[in-house]
């Protein structure tokens, strides 16, 4: 009886304790789970105890330099040792843990503990106040973005100028910060101009500086972005909105890898990485002359599209969960996800403002639901209001993320053309999966089979 009371005192200190903490025993199951470690990984405590900690807990040392076994090994604690796990969400988490050796009142050993912290909010903070961005922080588990992901580790290594193509509001910047953080630049500075923000006189002066002299109120010297980024990577954005005058200057710039600054005499050498980026189809704007054609070449030598989050919308519950983690330790809130009615209007919205007005959308949220779970009221007017299913449908209210998946699914297969392979990597599914979801769910396959096509 004592020990049971025990025991249950026991549950009731580690539940108190805002850091996760569980127990293992000589056979590495688990055998305590704490409400934190419930929070931090997503694992009920239910389905955890009994199981194997690197079923439960997936920390990315697990397989190779587990520092639990160590210590079991060694009988030397592990403290705040940095690392990161993957909760069940499939979220990456940042986390700082400690490990110790259990033993019984004959000192011998019986498991081991690890207690480990959430440093979300650390992490958030550290990048707040360096502007550092790395490549975990660009989201998205469609297969445009898998491409993308691909790729940017060899576009970084270059020095080749880049251009960034897509809509306002799916992360071009984020995108030009990744390349430079993987870049052997990443030690200088990232300098970012709005282009389409500043008329030609004063672009010309924030890019290249000018010299004591050159006009009115030039009391000084002032150093231009191109100079401040000096070893490092500048961002030109917008540049499908600068003035022809401009793209002549910017042209020679380019070509010949120097720069004169407004009222100077001297030539500088360019040493800059340049990524250019836009919301307009350069392209087109070269067949209309409004554009000059050896420039688009000159910045088109390596081209990066993004791909608008409403053809994408399998990326849309891992950005919520993002966003969600992102703000919870901004705001000092407990929301732990969105509820069935929230999620199908989440999924079913055409975003015209892309994956920034996703982030709206939740920080919108976060402003009116209290915590738990993120309900459909809670969001902006346009997602309460809208029809799902499309046509003159009911409110999303009605229906079921089953019906979303089909109207999912359905879509995918339109944009493969009925190609049920692509269709399945495009979903991040197996064919075989497809095959009896199509057939479970009785959904018509579009007249074109891209088997033939």
């Amino acid at each position: 009886m004592q020990e049971m009371v025990q025991a249950e005192q026991h549950a009731v200190i580690l539940d108190s304790i805002a850091d996760g903490v569980f127990t293992v025993g000589l056979d590495w199951n688990i055998t305590s789970f704490n409400r934190a470690a419930e929070r931090i990984t997503g694992v009920p405590r239910e389905e955890a105890l009994g199981k194997p900690c690197c079923d439960v807990f997936h920390a990315n040392i697990c397989e190779s330099a587990c520092v639990l076994n160590t210590t079991m090994r060694t009988g030397k604690p592990v403290v705040n040792r940095a690392v990161y796990i993957v909760n069940a969400r499939g979220v990456r988490i940042p986390i700082s843990i400690s490990t110790a050796v259990l033993k019984n009142g004959h000192g011998e050993m019986v498991g081991g503990v690890e207690t480990f912290r959430d440093l979300t909010v650390v992490e958030e903070l550290r990048k707040a106040l360096h502007g550092k961005y790395t490549f975990s922080d660009i989201i998205g588990r469609s297969a445009d973005m898998q491409r993308l992901f691909e790729i940017l580790p060899q576009v970084a290594e270059s020095d080749s100028t880049v251009l960034i193509q897509g809509p306002s509001g799916t992360g071009k910047e984020l995108v030009a910060r990744a390349l430079h953080s993987l870049s052997g630049r990443k030690d200088k500075p990232f300098i970012a101009v709005n282009c389409g923000a500043l008329p030609d006189t004063l672009l010309e002066s924030e890019l290249f500086g000018y010299r004591r002299g050159a006009f009115t109120d030039a009391r000084t010297d002032k150093p231009g972005r191109f100079a401040l980024a000096d070893g490092g990577t500048i961002l030109l954005d917008e540049i499908g909105d600068i003035s022809p005058a401009m793209q002549t200057r910017l042209l020679r710039v380019l070509q010949e890898r120097v720069y004169e600054p407004l009222g100077g005499v001297e030539t500088l050498p360019l040493d800059v990485r340049v990524v250019a980026a836009t919301n307009r189809d350069l392209a087109q704007r070269v067949a209309e002359g409004r554009f000059r054609e050896d420039l688009y070449y000159r910045i088109n030598i390596m081209c990066l599209h993004l791909t608008p989050l409403r053809d994408r919308p399998e990326d849309i519950p891992p950005l919520i969960d993002h966003f969600i983690g992102q703000l919870n330790g901004i705001k000092g809130k407990d929301i732990v996800g969105v509820s069935e009615d929230a999620m199908v209007a989440l999924l079913e919205h055409p975003y015209p403002g892309n994956v920034r007005e996703l982030a709206n959308s939740i920080e919108h949220a976060f402003v009116l639901c209290p915590g738990g779970l993120i309900h459909r009221e809670h969001l902006p007017p346009a997602f309460r209001n809208s029809d799902v299913l499309g046509g003159s449908r009911a409110p999303a209210e009605n229906h079921t993320l089953q019906e979303w998946e089909i109207l999912h699914i359905r879509e995918a297969l339109r944009r493969n053309r009925g190609n049920r392979t692509k269709t399945a990597l495009d979903l991040g599914i197996n064919p075989s999966t497809l095959y009896r979801k199509i057939r479970a769910m009785g959904i018509a396959t579009p007249e074109m089979d891209g088997r033939h096509a």
